[in-house]
């Protein structure tokens, strides 16, 4: 495992890259994302402190995600192909689970449930990234995003 020191704007990893490294944030944050043919960004995850973050794709598949620094960021460095050590499993075991229940409420919640989880799963970063990074997290329009904040506090009162 290898600690490095990452400077906000940084691109850790490019989509097409080959042999890609997992990323275990110590302080700051970054995110991964995809960038489809219109050039729009679609947010994969946000990855804040001791979140893991990695493009799962075997070592002869170009990866998909891009991963970049949001925050300046302190991150531990695991090559998957040709270190031997593990990665903290628990972390790894959050992160596919955060990631399960985003994919099955993309499919089937309202954009205003999705918010919430959001809230819940990131309850730290929401003051950290600009609003349109959560309206695509969400895959929502940013006038969207606005809307269910409204609404969301309009139902607490």
């Amino acid at each position: 495992m290898k600690k490095i020191s990452l400077k906000k704007g940084q691109i850790i990893q490019s989509a097409g890259d080959l042999n890609t490294k997992i990323y275990t944030v110590q302080s700051g944050l970054l995110r991964s994302y995809t960038i489809d043919e219109k050039g729009k960004e679609h947010i994969y995850m946000f990855a804040p402190e001791d979140w893991v973050i990695a493009d799962i794709v075997p070592p002869h598949i170009p990866c998909e995600l891009f991963i970049d620094v949001l925050e300046d960021s302190t991150v531990n460095i695991i090559d998957r192909y040709t270190g031997n050590e593990m990665h903290d499993v628990n972390k790894l075991r959050r992160r596919m689970w955060a990631m399960q229940q985003r994919i099955t409420m993309l499919m089937s919640s309202t954009a205003l449930v999705r918010y919430d989880h959001f809230l819940e799963t990131y309850p730290d970063i929401v003051q950290r990234v600009p609003q349109r990074m959560i309206a695509s997290y969400l895959g929502i329009t940013p006038e969207a995003l606005s809307k269910v904040k409204g609404q969301r506090l309009r139902n607490l009162k």
